[in-house]
Formats: C-alpha cells, structure tokens, sequence
C-alpha cells in the first residue's frame, strides 16, 4: 500500500538534511557489506531448512547419508557467514575519530538492514541516516510520523498486509511481521544504534569531544532502555530484553569509561588526593566491565553476543582494575606525611579507598611510616601487573582483538609503566614481605544516567492532516463513505443544531426537515459544504456557511460511524525465519446502506429547531475507512472493500 500524497514524495524525504544515501564513507561500505552478508546468511538458513525437511521426510539410507553431508557443508557456511558479521560488528576502525589516538577504542552497534518497504519511495531516506545530530532528528522524525500512520490506518485489533522486513544486527537473521510495530521498534535500535557512531566518532583528545562522547552513549542506553521497556516481545534477537539489557549496561559501561578519560585528559599530577580520586575512578570502570563481562556470559544472550565484544568488556575491565592498583601505588610510594599536611584528610582519603586494610595495619601508621607505604605499594604494583597481564592474554585469545593495533599499543604501554616501576623497587625479599593488596573501593563523581528520548523536542507534521482531526478520523472506528445530502433551510429553518468542534456533527435532528428527508441522520459528521472542506472547521465557521445559502439549495457530505461488529474475518500467516509466529489479518467488509425514500413526503413542521449552534464538544471518536470528500455515493446497497488491513497495536502481542 504505498502512501501517496504530496507530503510522502521522495523530495520531502530524500533531499532533506540528515539523509546522505549516495555517500561512499567507510561506514556507508559497511554497511553494504552487512546488507550483501545478510542475504547470504538468509539462503544458507533457507537451504539448511530444505535440507532439514528433506531428511525427515527421507527413508533411504543412502539419501539420508547425502543430506548429512549437505547439512554439514551448510552449517559450516553458516558459520563462516556468522563469524564474517562478528567481524562486521567489532570493525571499530571504521566508526571511531578520525584524528590520531592513542585511546582503547569504544564499541558501536552498527545499523539493523531492512527490505525496502512500498510506504513510499520517500522513506528509503530513512535507511541512510548521516551520523550525526540531523541524522538522528531524521530517525526520529520517522518513529513519530509512523505514529501518525498507525494512528490513522492500523486500527488495533487487525493487521494489514504490508510485509516489514529486518535483519538482526547481531546474527543477520531475518523477521518478517505484518505488524507495523517491528518497523517502529526497528528505527529505535537504530536511533540508538546511530548515537553509539557518533559517540565513537567524536574527538576524546579534547574535553568538549569526551563530553559530547558521554552524552551520546548515554542517549543510546535512554533509547535502548525504551524500547526494552516499550516493545515487550520482539521478534528479533537483538531487541529481545535481555539482550537489549546488555546493551544499555556496554552503553553505560563506555559512557564512564568516557568520564574517567575526561578526569584524566589535563594530565596527573603527582598529589596525593588527585591520585586517590583516579584510582577510585578507573576502579569504577573496571566494575563496570566485569559487570558487563558477566551478563555477556548469561543466558540467553550468551550465544548471540559476539565473542569479540565479551572479550573486549573483560580486556577493559582487567585494564582499568589494573590501572586503580598503578595509581594507588603512585600515591603510596612516592607520597609521605609531612609537618604541617592536613593528617586527618589524608588519614580519611586512604581509609576510604580500601574496602579493608590488611592485617595489622593502619591508614595513619601507614602514612607515616615509609617501608610500610613501599610495601603496600608494591604490593598494589603486583596486582597492577597480573591484571595488565591478564588483560593482553585476553586479547591475545581473540582473533579480532588482535588486529587492533591501537588497543595492543595501549595495553602494552600499561604494562609496561607498571613493570618498570615494580623494577626500579623490587627486592629479593618481596616475595616474603609482601601480602596481598585489598580491593579498591570504586567511586566516582561522575555517574552517568540513561537520558530518555525526548520525542516532544522534534516537531513533526501529520502528511495526512488533510483527512481531518486525527482525535476523530483515526482507525478505531469504521466509517460509512461519505454521503451527499441535498436540502434547503425553510424559512431560515435548517432543522438541526450543531455540536463539536473540528468536524461538527449534526444534534437535534427533526426528523421531518428537508435534511432528513435527504438522509441526514443525528450523529452524522459534516465533512464539506458545496465541496469546501470543513473538517477542520469550528461549529461557528461552519454554521456561518450554512447561513450563507439562505433559501438556496446546498449541498453537504456526511459521515456515519458504523456498528464495530460488522466485520468479516480471515487468516493470514507471516513469515519469521527461525521464530515460530503466526499472525492473523482481519479483512473488513462494510455494508453501508445509503437507500433513501425520495418519495416521503416533507410535511409542514413547527419552527422548533432555528440557526442554533451547540458549542459542547464531543468525545474523539475515530474512523478506519477515512472519507473522500470528492467522491458521491450512489444510493444503492454495496459491499465495501476497506483499502486497509489492521493491526493490533499492543506491544505484548508483538
């Protein structure tokens, strides 16, 4: 069903700002490529499940034994076809600054591919959304226009038969619904999924740059979380809730991984506080990852993760735990109490960075004592050590990994600080005297939040404000077509009153004026007057039209809500590659009744009902079959075809 109109022409869509579907940027490639593989992934799926069918069905040996060995060719294209999306997914190079860094790279969720769709040629712009502010206003221009549509057109107990197609970001499985909600659920993941892209693009060598980095992970986890809360029982794997969980945590992880390099970017000096400040902070980042680590590695997400992501959360955790010890070490070994220092601060700073103190040791004794300081330092430097160590064996494990340099650069540096610090103290005896280091207690001053979205920040305007007040002309209701009514006001006398506002309706109707006479029934919607529009009319305008014709013939077009029970129903299945779904599509029939006695005679009535407005407004009502306002009825039984099919709106059926 393509959307036709002047607001849906590919101008309007395709030339407007935040669209760039002909740039050939290193993401726009990318993004082919994973188009290119998600096709590839949905025939191996198709072949796989032929073959599947064929070995049930199939009772000779030596037939069973050919489609094993088919099966097994399959699935082991499927795998490649899957570790190639991994690769896809985990191809940060792309997304991230373009300047010179020598920063760990963040993770970005690359955009969910779709089929194209005959809404409207219009809406291909929506595919291609350049990466940045307008790109995202784009998107959500889009999820609200969509809106509009379901309000006017998808009616809540019915589906229509517009096939949405999507692929999942992480597998590259398709879903197919009727079901207008996996389009809007859809371009939320990618609303959030672009956020992540301009986080990773934006400059972490500045302030400004970290900052803007902050707040886009942050909008990515508020859409995130939305459409995990919104849209319940989704389809596709990326958007189930316990996926979408792991994502609004990775989001939230980088979001304070991008605070505590904006607490670092002026530089450390060497002071005491400072130092304990910092420790406490990458501490944070650290718990964060193992946090994310963790809930990578549960049910049911576990297998759908892709393995360079679980493995980059552990890296970065390993890495930030490592460099909480490195700094709690600068501050023990290279600080001591001196006269005149504020004691108690420095007392209270040192107990509050451990969980707990080892055995027999004070924070106060601590500070004043040198050897005791180098000791526990040291000590700090061993645990750095070991999780610098565990964080580049971890990369080491991951293929992915491995072909970032930056990221080895990075982790490689680290250890080495570490090490040469250790080096220039060790002693022969450390291995004696030294005892394991306590926990760091993770703080920090920052702690970000998921930012919601913010819908009513973008303006949008209805393409379909032309059919009348959504509040009314929306597909809750059926609609009779609209009928032509011809009559006079006799002697200033219309014979009905109005009510509402923006259509009116016809109140107070005497059933022996010329109006009913010519059909007019009480409830009816006026939607034109001599072929003017007034739909979005008050009473007072219309009622000044009215008053206009005096004793001369007018012509108006009505509308008659029809009884919601008059529907004819019948099954349509969907198709959802490797989800076992079965939607059902109710087709409407309406019979609408236009037969009027021309022949009743218009007897002479008392002058009860003159030009009279009733200004009080009427509940929304809402409308499935809109009225043409153009087109006549002729007066005759007939069986209407309603151009659109429903869908049920409600997200627990989706």
């Amino acid at each position: 069903m393509p959307l036709t109109g002047e607001a849906w022409s590919p101008k309007c869509w395709t030339s407007r700002e935040g669209c760039n579907p002909l740039a050939q940027t290193g993401r726009s490639k990318l993004q082919n490529q994973r188009a290119a593989l998600n096709q590839q992934i949905l025939k191996a799926m198709r072949m796989r499940t032929g073959a599947e069918n064929l070995l049930k069905a199939a009772t000779n040996q030596k037939v069973r034994e050919q489609v094993r060995l088919e099966l097994s060719f399959l699935n082991s294209d499927l795998q490649m076809l899957k570790e190639e999306l991994e690769g896809l997914n985990i191809s940060v190079g792309v997304y991230q600054n373009t300047e010179e860094a020598f920063t760990i790279p963040l993770i970005p969720l690359g955009l969910k591919e779709t089929k194209d769709v005959d809404f409207s040629v219009a809406l291909k712009a929506c595919r291609t959304p350049s990466r940045n502010g307008a790109g995202v206003e784009l998107l959500l221009s889009y999820f609200i226009q969509l809106g509009f549509v379901e309000s006017r057109f998808f009616p809540p107990t019915r589906q229509m038969g517009i096939l949405f197609t999507w692929y999942d970001s992480l597998t590259g499985v398709p879903v197919s619904q009727q079901n207008l909600l996996l389009e809007k659920a859809s371009i939320l993941f990618n609303i959030g999924a672009l956020y992540t892209q301009i986080g990773t693009r934006c400059n972490r060598q500045t302030e400004a740059g970290l900052e803007s980095t902050v707040d886009a992970f942050q909008r990515a986890a508020g859409v995130l979380n939305y459409l995990k809360e919104t849209f319940t029982h989704t389809p596709s794997y990326d958007m189930s809730p316990a996926m979408l969980t792991v994502l609004v945590k990775m989001m939230l992880a980088q979001a304070q991984e991008s605070a505590f390099e904006k607490v670092c970017l002026p530089g450390l000096q060497n002071e005491f506080f400072l130092l304990v400040k910092v420790a406490q902070e990458a501490a944070k980042v650290g718990e964060v990852y193992r946090q994310l680590h963790t809930a990578m590695n549960q049910e049911p997400v576990k297998e759908n993760v892709p393995y360079s992501w679980a493995s980059l959360a552990c890296v970065k955790a390993h890495h930030y735990e490592a460099l909480a010890h490195y700094f709690t070490a600068t501050l023990l070994i290279d600080h001591q109490l001196k006269p005149g220092e504020d004691e108690d601060h420095q007392e209270k700073c040192l107990s509050q960075l451990y969980s707990h103190m080892p055995e027999g040791v004070t924070p106060l004794a601590t500070l004043k004592n040198v050897h005791q300081r180098q000791l526990l330092g040291k000590s700090h430097l061993c645990r750095a050590i070991t999780h610098h160590e565990e964080s580049m064996r971890e990369a080491s494990l991951c293929k992915k990994l491995r072909n970032i340099e930056v990221l080895q650069e990075v982790l490689s540096a680290a250890h080495q600080r570490s090490q040469l610090k250790y080096t220039q103290l060790r002693e022969d005896d450390d291995l004696l005297n030294l005892t394991d280091a306590p926990d760091i207690i993770s703080k920090t001053e920052r702690e970000v939040e998921i930012i919601l979205p913010q819908f009513s920040k973008v303006t949008v305007t209805d393409f379909f404000q032309k059919l009348g007040p959504l509040s009314v002309f929306s597909a809750n209701k059926r609609w009779t077509a609209p009928r032509s009514i011809h009559f006079t006001a006799e002697e200033g006398d219309l014979g009905f009153t109005l009510r509402g506002n923006s259509p009116v309706q016809v109140h107070f109707l005497d059933p022996y004026c010329s109006a009913a006479a010519a059909g007019t029934k009480e409830g009816d919607y006026i939607v034109s007057i001599q072929d003017v529009d007034c739909k979005w009319l008050t009473v007072s305008e219309v009622m000044k039209m009215l008053k206009s014709f005096g004793q001369n013939d007018i012509e108006m077009k009505v509308v008659s809500l029809l009884d919601a029970t008059s529907s004819v129903h019948s099954k349509c299945a969907t198709y959802s590659v490797g989800m076992q779904k079965t939607y059902s599509m109710i087709c409407l029939g309406i019979d609408v009744d236009d037969k009027t006695d021309k022949t009743k005679k218009i007897s002479k009535k008392l002058s009860f009902l003159s030009w009279s407005t009733n200004k009080n407004r009427q509940k929304s009502a809402s409308t499935l079959c809109l009225p043409s306002v153009g087109v006549a009825r002729p007066p005759v039984k007939k069986k209407l075809s309603s151009p659109f099919s429903l869908l049920n709106t409600d997200s627990s059926l989706y």
